[in-house]
């Protein structure tokens, strides 16, 4: 018999209402013939991770959940019925005899099911320690369908976020709509696999929100002091198959790290040492204005230090300069030179466009290339091209190229990028003028 009160939702300091006396069966599995009755709950083998029926703070509506046994102040990490609750407290998760996971309220009709396609007869479901619940099927141990390839809002140790060709299944964080409501919520999270090189991605609905800057092998080059402060056993995998996904893995196993996607969009690292209660946010993204996608629109730059947050890249001005004056930044800026390439075709060797450096920034969104060439040939390889407008290269990467409108740039005060803008040759001249009359502005 376990006592959990107070259990806290991993996205607020709101308290989880989980049974005042939750009754464990001392077993990991659920099969056709052992059921788990609200409030009865399974624990993993080394007590890891515990699943049984909760209700959110401010809501007699109950859920099947997951949450980590041994650290009652933690969050539930994985809810099944997230859409549709349970209604009474005489619920029922039990394998089917044609090997589907279901949950049955009082007049046994189904609530939610893990929809297995390639049923299977003999089956059974278990809770392991890496909080994954996993059906397999009895008679060769195949898992046929596993909680980790259908997370809510969190994400934990060795799941896989992003497209996994070898099972053709592509999964994403969705936030709780709520912390009394644990329905999708408007956020969600993942790789995006779409773009020349890897990132991670908070959306709002269809809408980018945070963005991680390119992968290098090592880290995220958009997330400041990532290589001195993390060590975190990212790892990002990509192939010919189509798989491109993020997982981590923590060596050091008396640390409890996860991470969380809330219900306004923000990402959360939640960390507990082990003997310990109480969960630490570790880190979080995006934590300021500036980490904001687009802050500052098209060909802005956004640094937190600065008052108002938001300038035109230099060579450019507002596109609008009354609502920029009000700090309605959205419209971003455009180029104050046209280009020497964009005049007609003209060509003058001698007033050829160049580039204006950049140091310590996030690199833009987007890139439309990269190449292993070195930084050399990657100015040459923009300047070829008239609709190339910045580079940059990293170690890890090579060289990263864009065209068309940069977005979501800012300044750090350490670490990331790089940055070279193209720029007319005769805004050269305005910038080594500025450099040299006002070297500290």
């Amino acid at each position: 018999m376990i006592s959990q009160l107070n259990v806290q939702v991993a996205h607020s300091s709101t308290p989880l209402k989980l049974p005042m006396v939750q009754f464990s069966i001392a077993t990991d599995t659920i099969t056709p013939t052992q059921p788990i009755t609200d409030p009865e709950s399974i624990i993993s083998r080394n007590n890891a991770f515990q699943l049984g029926f909760f209700n959110p703070i401010n809501t007699t509506n109950r859920y099947v959940g997951i949450w980590y046994s041994n650290h009652p102040s933690e969050a539930v990490v994985w809810v099944a019925n997230r859409q549709r609750p349970l209604t009474d407290s005489f619920g029922t998760m039990i394998v089917s005899n044609d090997g589907n996971l279901l949950i049955l309220n009082g007049q046994k009709q189904i609530i939610w099911s893990s929809n297995v396609s390639n049923l299977v007869a003999n089956s059974s479901a278990q809770l392991l320690d890496s909080g994954n619940l996993v059906i397999r099927d009895d008679s060769n141990g195949r898992p046929i369908w596993e909680s980790f390839q259908h997370p809510s809002d969190s994400c934990l140790q060795n799941m896989k976020l992003g497209s996994d060709a070898s099972v053709n299944v592509k999964t994403l964080l969705k936030s709780w709509k709520s912390s009394s409501d644990p329905s999708v919520g408007t956020f969600s999270a993942s790789m995006n696999s779409l773009t020349a090189i890897p990132e991670f991605y908070v959306w709002n609905g269809s809408q980018p929100y945070w963005r991680s800057g390119p992968w290098n092998g090592q880290i995220f080059i958009g997330v400041p002091y990532m290589e001195s402060t993390y060590v975190n056993g990212f790892t990002v995998v990509l192939d010919n198959e189509g798989s491109a996904y993020l997982t981590f893995t923590r060596k050091d196993t008396s640390l409890v790290v996860y991470y969380v996607l809330n219900r306004d969009g923000t990402l959360l690292e939640k960390s507990m040492t082990e003997g310990k209660q109480d969960l630490e946010v570790s880190w979080s993204a995006p934590e300021i204005d500036c980490d904001v996608y687009g802050k500052c629109g098209p060909f802005g730059s956004c640094n937190s230090k600065d008052s108002p947050i938001c300038s035109c890249l230099r060579g450019f001005v507002p596109n609008n300069v009354e609502e920029w004056n009000r700090e309605n930044f959205t419209g971003g800026c455009v180029r104050r030179t046209p280009l020497q390439c964009e005049r007609n075709g003209s060509s003058n060797p001698e007033k050829e466009d160049g580039f204006l450096k950049l140091t310590t920034m996030k690199v833009p969104a987007l890139p439309d290339s990269a190449s292993v060439i070195v930084i050399e040939k990657c100015e040459n390889l923009c300047l070829m091209n008239c609709s190339c407008t910045a580079y940059a290269h990293d170690q890890g990467i090579g060289c990263m190229l864009w065209s068309g409108s940069l977005i979501d740039i800012k300044k750090f005060s350490g670490g990331g990028a790089n940055l070279y803008i193209r720029v007319a040759f005769s805004e050269l001249g305005n910038i080594l003028y500025f450099l040299i009359h006002y070297p500290h502005s």
